[in-house]
Formats: C-alpha cells, structure tokens, sequence
C-alpha cells in the first residue's frame, strides 16, 4: 500500500505545473464535468424503464400505449444523451487541447530563455520528441483520461449502487473477482510507468538519428554510405519497437481481465440470478436490469485500465518536460537590470579570462582590452586561439565572471540581455536562414522597414544585383536553412540582416569565410564606410582583408600577444606577419 501511495503521489508531483492551466479553465472544466455526470446519470435511467417495460410485459399487464410511452421515455433519454455528450466532449477534450497549446507555448518560451550551453549538451531530436510525442501524451492523459477517469469512478460506482439496491446478495457475489482486479493493477502499474518513460527515451533517440541522417543527407551520398546510414535508422527503429512491444505485453493483460472479470460476473448472475428469479425473489424485469447493470459496469472497469495506460504515459512525458522546465539558465538578468536604449560603442575588457567546463587550459586569459567608441578593430590569430570565445563574451553569450567586460563604463552583467544584444549585431561564421522569404530573413519580424533601408543594406553586403536577378527578388522563398543560396550568399544575407539593425556595436565573426577575397574586401569597405562613426569588431583569416582596420589584435593560445596597425606588426615581424606572409604565399601559390 506504500508503495502504491508513494506511485500516486509521484504521479500527481508530475502534473503540478498543469495546476495553472486548469484553474484558468476552471469554468470549461466545470461545465464539462456537469454534462459527463449528467450523460451517466441518463445512461444509468435506461434500465430501470427496461425493468418496467419487461415487468409489464410479464404480468401482462402492457398495453400498446404503456410500451409506447416507454420507448417515448428512452428515446428521450438517448436526445438528451447526445447533447450532454457534445457539451462534455467539446468542453474537456477542448480543455485538453488548450492545455497542449499552452504548455507547448510555456517550453518553448522557456527554451528561448537557456544559455547555449544547454543546447549544446541537449539532442535536438529529443528536444523535438518531447514538443510533440510527449505533448500527444500529456493531451490525452488531461482530456479523454480525465474524461474515462471520472466517467469509470461515477459510472461504477452508480451501477454497483443500483445493483445493491436490486438484490446485495447476487450483487456481493458478482463482485467476487474485484480484488483480483486491484491487485494486478497495482502491479502492472508500477511496471507501466518505467515502461512509458523507457519508450519515450527511445523515441528521442530515434527522433534524433532520423533529424542528423536528413540534415547530413548531403554528406551520406556524396560517401556512397546510404546503406550504411539506413542500418544506423533502423536499428534505432527496432530499439523503439521492441521498448513498446515490451510495454504492449503489459498493456495486453488489462484488457483481457476486465472482460474474463466482467464475463465471470456474467456467468454468476445468470446462474444464481435465475433462480432467484424462477424462485419469484426478484422479478424478470429486476433480472434483466441487473444484468444491464453489470454490463455497464464493464466499461468502467475497462476505463480503469484505459486510465492507467494514459494517466501514466502522460505521468512519463510531463516527468521528461519538468526536466527541461527545471533547467535554470546559466546567463540570466540580475534583480533590476540597466536599460540602455542606444550605446555609444566603447567596450572595456579588463582580465578576462575564461575557461569552458571540463578543459583544463583557458580559453581566454588576462585579456586586457579597450574598443573606443567608432573604432574598427580586427582580431586575428590561428584556429583555436580564442577569437570566437572573445567576440560571444561582449553580447553575453558565455557565462562570463563579472567586473571582466564593460560596454560605455557599465559592467555589462548590470544590464539586461534583451537591452545589451539590442545594442550589437552579431554576425557569425555559421549563416542562419530560415524557410521563409528572403525579405523575411533579413527584416526578421522587425517593422517599420521601407524598401530604401532593405536595399541599402543588400548593397552593402553586394548581393541586392544577385537578389534582383531570382524570379521574386525579394520575395523569393528560400529551402530550408536557405540551401537554394550558396554559401557565400547565405553569408552577405545574415550580414544585410545585421546591418539593418544599424547597431552601435558590430561583430562580425569569420562571417566572409564562403566568398571569394575580392569580394570580401568589397563587403568590408562597404560596411566600414557605411559605419564610418560606429564600433565594429572583425575577425577574418584573410588578413589581406582587414589592413584597413584601425587596429589589428593578434591572439595567440587566448592571450593577446600583438596589436597595433597594420605596418606596425608587419615591422614587429611577430606573429601576425608571420600570418600575413603565411595568406600571400598561399595566393602566390594558387594563381
């Protein structure tokens, strides 16, 4: 029993976030629950006018009209039945889909408020299972489960009820198989419930072999390893079958006992409940009703076995959301955070040093920095000096120590994130597109932006000539992650979505790596012209490119090892000429 109470306990843990859906919706629910009562209180009516009619019948005492008036009576019921019945179900089934939406709503938006590195440790695919699988659970366990739990205890009860009230002893005997029912169940759902969160897990995983093999479909066929990538699907796919045959063969006994328990019941009554009848201690008609009684019955046993299979599949899947809603965001805003509605550019670094978790050498160390308000300063240095790690500290991207960085005197850890990032157009190496319009993509949900200010910034990326020339312009739809675009084109995109913006502060990490150097230089005199007044951080492996820079910062294993201009560390002979050298050789070598 404490076992079963600490199992009910959990259970009802699992669904406390829900707690808020349901009180909003307390009134739908209400009328919902009155019209599921009422449906089973008119259902439980029938066979009492069967036992009249049957009685009448018997005595022959009916007469056409009483007959009539008696079917009358149940075709009345049965009107009134079907419209309950469409009050309840629109009522708690649109319940349940209300709260599908809403918790959809809350995870995502509580996604949206976790650190990138939780996104790095998380799968998406499981991440994916969870928005769907386990909401379809959660769905079903809050509508037709609440529905088939209230119906199966009413409706049992109240037939047993009118069953008693007939004869209690035959009632007492048809009831003999009870017990058994209890106590399987108790066993069986403790196994359900570690069987739904185990066929769950698998799903996540398959969600997400699946997800990798389309998004490297590019890379599968041009290896030839289609087979390969197919056995990979499959066996995942087998996992899963075999998590779920495994919960089936559980799932397979509720059914069976309830009919061998309702069956059983059956064969009582008509045994001992005939006699009675031939006897004359209950009428024909009390006969007949009781019988319909137990066969009502055997729908709420069977509900009960319903319940258990959906109360705990959403149990399951609510125990894998609550892990995600419990996950708190390592870069969060402090109590009462700045707001600044237009920086003016000067960003103070001041020792910074960061270390990733589980690397035992920083990434970046004792970086003293100062980037004056308009200033453009390029940073350079090989693969894995710390470049990247550099620019994500200044829109807070990393969870870094606080008094390290400071945007126009103020620690940037005292000002909210949505104000800080308003404040920075990041532009990375990776080109984000989504499946929409090309002038969606850049615009990206902000309003008020003519059709000046959209080719402006296409100009300064050199792509408005290539965009003008597709079909629709701008208003053609890219595929998805804009695979229609080549590289260097989804690249100048993201670039025009960052100038847009026109921020005080932009980043642009690598973000040329996909273009040819020529048309590089281009971009970047665009864009330093057009951002004459403005801060702007480049990084570029090209070092050709950003000569013009201001200032040239030159990183070595995270440290800063160099900086000045462009003639001054070619002079320096350190390590950005040894790179600047490096760039004209290889060139030299390519023509």
């Amino acid at each position: 029993m404490k076992r079963l109470r600490r199992l009910l306990s959990e259970t009802f843990n699992n669904f406390l976030p829900l707690k808020e859906y349901f009180f909003r919706n307390r009134w739908m629910l209400f009328m919902g629950v009155v019209s599921l009562l009422l449906t089973d209180f008119l259902q439980l009516l029938i066979p009492l006018v069967i036992k009249k009619a049957i009685d009448l019948l018997t005595i022959k005492g009916a007469m056409p009209r009483m007959l009539l008036w008696q079917s009358a009576i149940i075709l009345g019921i049965a009107l009134l039945m079907a419209l309950f019945r469409y009050i309840w179900r629109h009522c708690l089934l649109g319940h349940s889909r209300w709260v599908e939406e809403s918790l959809r709503n809350r995870i995502y938006e509580h996604l949206q408020t976790l650190s990138p590195s939780f996104f790095i440790k998380a799968k998406t695919g499981d991440l994916m299972a969870r928005a769907i699988n386990d909401m379809n659970a959660i769905r079903m366990a809050t509508g037709l489960g609440l529905v088939a739990l209230v119906d199966g205890i009413v409706l049992g009860t109240a037939a047993i009820g009118f069953m008693l009230a007939i004869n209690m002893k035959l009632a007492l005997i048809s009831l003999i198989p009870a017990p058994v029912v209890v106590v399987v169940t108790r066993i069986l759902t403790r196994r359900m419930s570690t069987g739904f969160e185990a066929a769950q897990n698998t799903f996540s995983d398959l969600t997400e072999r699946i997800r990798e093999a389309f998004e490297g479909i590019h890379v599968i066929k041009a290896y030839n390893r289609e087979t390969w990538e197919h056995g990979r699907v499959k066996r995942e796919g087998e996992r899963y079958v075999d998590r779920n045959m495994e919960l089936a063969k559980i799932l397979g006994l509720f059914f069976p006992m309830m009919a061998l328990f309702t069956n059983t019941g059956l064969a009582i009554v008509i045994w001992f409940g005939g006699r009675l009848a031939i006897l004359g201690h209950i009428t024909t008609g009390d006969f007949v009703a009781f019988i319909s009684y137990l066969n009502l019955l055997t729908w709420p046993m069977m509900a009960m076995g319903w319940v258990t299979n959906l109360i705990q599949r959403g149990s399951a899947s609510m125990r894998r959301i609550n892990r995600v809603l419990d996950e708190k965001p390592e870069i969060k805003d402090v109590p009462n955070p700045r707001i600044i509605p237009r920086a003016r550019g000067k960003i103070d670094i001041r020792g910074l040093t960061f270390r990733y978790p589980g690397q035992e050498e920083p990434a970046l160390e004792e970086i003293h920095l100062t980037v004056h308000e308009g200033e453009t300063v390029a940073i350079v240095g090989r693969v894995g000096s710390g470049k990247t790690t550099l620019l994500k500290a200044i829109p807070r991207l990393l969870d870094i120590p606080r008094g390290s960085v400071f945007l126009d005197g103020t620690d940037i850890l005292e000002i909210s994130l949505s104000s800080l990032r308003q404040n920075i157009g990041f532009v990375t190496q990776e080109a984000v597109l989504f499946s929409d319009t090309i002038r969606n993509n850049i615009i990206f949900g902000r309003s008020g932006i003519s059709e000046k200010d959209l080719e402006a910034v296409l100009r300064a990326a050199d792509i408005f000539d290539e965009i003008q020339a597709l079909e629709r312009g701008t208003d053609t739809l890219l595929g998805e992650r804009g695979v229609t675009l080549s590289g260097g084109q989804r690249q100048r995109l993201t670039i025009a979505r960052a100038l847009l913006l026109d921020p005080p502060i932009l980043i642009l990490d690598d973000a040329l790596s996909m273009i040819d150097t020529r048309t590089e230089s281009r971009v970047l005199d665009y864009i330093l012209r057009m951002r004459r007044h403005r801060t702007n951080l480049i990084v570029s492996h090209r070092v050709s490119t950003i000569s013009e820079a201001d200032r040239i910062i030159a990183l070595e294993r995270g440290r800063i090892v160099e900086q000045g201009t462009h003639g001054e560390l070619i002079e320096q002979g350190g390590t950005y000429a040894a790179l600047y050298e490096r760039e004209i050789l290889t060139q030299e070598l390519n023509l």
